[in-house]
């Protein structure tokens, strides 16, 4: 046991060192000044950055819980609950820990930052660089890889405990290690939601897998299964989607008899009030009531109320499995579309409406600008499974597939052959076929959205553990030791996943972005504290953070009302004419437009430039100039030049 958690805490801190190592690499952090920092989190990251350095620059910790209960900065002229509608939950606990941590270091008198000057040549002014827990950027990055190398610890665990084997969870990490750049994206962007988010939800699917295996269910493993549910929740609102996929799972496996009503009612009685929970400590948040995944939980726990009834009918059992599904399927779309529809919360986009918008070829403004031009949101590349299948995950995947399959039709053709439909056995090993219909989930929905490999590939991961069970290989154990085929197929991985790894260690890059540093300068030297600002997300992000100017639009795009601001400020990279859109600016109250010149002409792919994508929301001014290219060369009489250089253009909204 205790070579087990030796090899489990060297998983983690191995992890921590690998991420830690490619972050510095690809920035150079340890040497960059406070605005280089905050410019190399770019777009949402700096976005959500930007309340922790609220939270930590705020007088005391709870006026700066009261600054983002009461955000005057994010949407002006509104005042809103930041916390409540951005899952800001993370940035609150860090905050309060560096704030304790700093608050000691200050009381005992030790250092906790060491800072130097840095000469930049080129016409740059030196910057001061500070490195240590006690500056605020070091604090908030180091948490968050501190976090993902315990998961790696956690991975270890799972791996040895799905598989019955010590080996299986070496197995775990070293197809994460050799996988690393289709697992996880961290490294590269640290404060991103799924950061915080995806650790707890290993723990949560270790926990599934445990009370699946068990043959009864103990309090504690219910009660800490509600808190990593709250835990995975609360950071990130794309979790209620996993879930969402793990109950899809778990139905099968009580329709087919692996697991009794008792144990799937409790663990869908724990998701609720999970639920419940994160409703209530996001002040209310209607997204967690009109999510799929809340209408999935009701109407799982009304076909287990009338599935007895349905077998007593004499229904054909192969019939009623089709009922159920149909049944579950529908339920579902019809309860979240009536709640949508009572609580006023029809607008919102998730997962599962992008994917209808793929499959019919449904477009509008929204759809393309947030998702189906985004490369993440696109279709998976070509290239991904030949990446698993060099490194072997796809193939040792697949063995493992078709072994849990094959048992499956087994225990399905027994079932075939017997006469009643009321039968009171249960069949073994529900945890294998509940992971492997968690992979066929991830795998289809990752074909379609790119961005969900983050969960397939670890899944992979893990299901890659089961190449050691007995429960599938005996027959081939029994025959071959089994450490021989385990230590043959590493071998085997292990020659593309060195080159895999080779690779991440030789990407090294610079942080620096003289025009944007120059931009921000000009911000808070010669604007008026309180002044609005609107543009493009990535830059509105970059405003609020460093600037700490009032902005109308952000990157988070998930409320009806911030995707309608957008669009508004959009509105200049459109063919509308000058006076329409100043209006809508005045509207909202902006002072200053950033132009950028890079988005009147850049097309990630066909039909995703912004003036394609405003010619299918707008046909009517179709046939005129586009209006960024006027402003470009003269934006007189609506707009005046403030500022400009390469990149940025600071137009002043004239109010006459």
């Amino acid at each position: 046991m205790w070579t087990t958690g030796l090899l489990a805490t060297f998983g983690g801190l191995l992890h921590w060192n690998h991420i830690a190592t490619l972050f510095e690499n690809d920035c150079h952090f340890s040497h960059l000044s406070t605005v280089e920092r905050e410019m190399s989190f770019r777009t949402q990251m700096g976005f959500y950055y930007s309340f922790f350095k609220t939270l930590v620059e705020a007088p005391s910790f709870f006026d700066g819980i009261w600054m983002i209960i009461h955000d005057e900065v994010t949407e002006y002229p509104l005042v809103i609950n930041s916390l409540k509608r951005f899952s800001l939950y993370p940035e609150v606990v860090l905050a309060s820990w560096y704030r304790i941590y700093k608050g000691m270091m200050d009381i005992l008198g030790i250092p906790s930052k060491i800072c130097w000057t840095v000469t930049r040549g080129q016409g740059l002014s030196p910057i001061e660089s500070c490195e240590g827990l006690g500056d605020p950027a070091c604090f908030y990055v180091a948490m968050i890889f501190i976090l993902n190398g315990l998961m790696m610890t956690f991975f270890f665990i799972y791996g040895t405990y799905l598989s019955d084997y010590p080996l299986g969870g070496l197995i775990v990490v070293l197809c994460y290690f050799f996988n690393h750049g289709e697992c996880t994206r961290v490294m590269w962007a640290p404060p991103l939601r799924e950061n915080f988010s995806y650790p707890f939800l290993v723990l949560q699917m270790l926990l599934v897998t445990h009370i699946l295996r068990s043959t009864s269910i103990h309090r504690g493993s219910l009660v800490a299964l509600a808190i990593f549910n709250i835990f995975a929740m609360l950071p990130w609102q794309f979790a209620q989607f996993v879930l969402l996929t793990q109950v899809a799972s778990l139905l099968p496996l009580y329709i087919l008899g692996y697991i009794d009503a008792y144990k799937l009612k409790k663990i869908i009685h724990v998701h609720l009030i999970s639920l419940s929970i994160c409703f209530v400590l996001m002040f209310g948040n209607t997204k967690f009531l009109t999510s799929y995944f809340a209408s999935s939980l009701l109407i799982t726990l009304g076909l287990i109320a009338i599935r007895s009834k349905l077998l007593n009918t004499g229904v054909c059992e192969h019939h009623s499995w089709a009922f159920q599904s149909c049944a579950w399927l529908f339920g579902i779309a019809l309860l979240k579309f009536l709640v949508s529809l009572i609580l006023d919360a029809s607008n919102s986009i998730c997962i599962i409406d992008l994917l209808v918008y793929k499959l019919f070829k449904s477009t509008n403004f929204d759809t393309l600008i947030y998702y189906s031009c985004a490369p993440e949101f696109d279709y998976m590349e070509k290239g991904t499974p030949w990446k698993y299948t060099k490194t072997l995950l796809l193939p040792v995947v697949l063995v493992v597939l078709v072994l849990i399959f094959r048992k499956t039709l087994g225990d399905i053709f027994y079932l075939s052959k017997r006469r009643t439909n009321l039968r009171k056995q249960r069949f073994d090993n529900g945890e294998l076929i509940f992971h492997a219909l968690q992979f066929l989930a991830y795998a289809v929905i990752s074909v379609f959205i790119m961005k969900m490999k983050l969960f397939l590939t670890p899944h992979m991961c893990i299901m890659a553990s089961l190449i050691c069970s007995k429960q599938l290989f005996g027959w081939l154990f029994s025959k071959v030791r089994r450490e021989n085929i385990v230590f043959g197929i590493i071998a085997a991985m292990s020659i593309q996943g060195w080159i895999n790894l080779q690779n991440q260690w030789s990407i090294v890059r610079e942080c620096s972005n003289e025009s944007q540093e120059e931009f921000l300068m000009w911000i808070n030297s010669s604007t008026h504290p309180d002044a609005v600002f609107a543009g493009t997300m990535p830059t509105m992000a970059s405003v609020k953070l460093s600037a700490h100017r009032p902005i109308v639009n952000h990157p988070h795009y998930e409320d009806a009302g911030s995707r309608a601001r957008m669009k508004t400020v959009y509105a200049m990279y459109s063919r509308k004419p000058a006076k329409e859109v100043k209006h809508q600016l005045l509207n909202l109250g902006v002072n200053y437009y950033v132009l950028e010149e890079a988005w009147c002409v850049v097309r990630t792919k066909p039909g995703c430039s912004m003036l394609e994508i405003w010619d299918v929301e707008d046909p009517a001014n179709a046939g005129r100039a586009p209006l960024c290219n006027i402003l470009i060369e003269d934006p007189r009489p609506h707009f005046t030049t403030v500022f400009q250089n390469n990149i940025y253009k600071v137009l002043r909204v004239t109010k006459r």
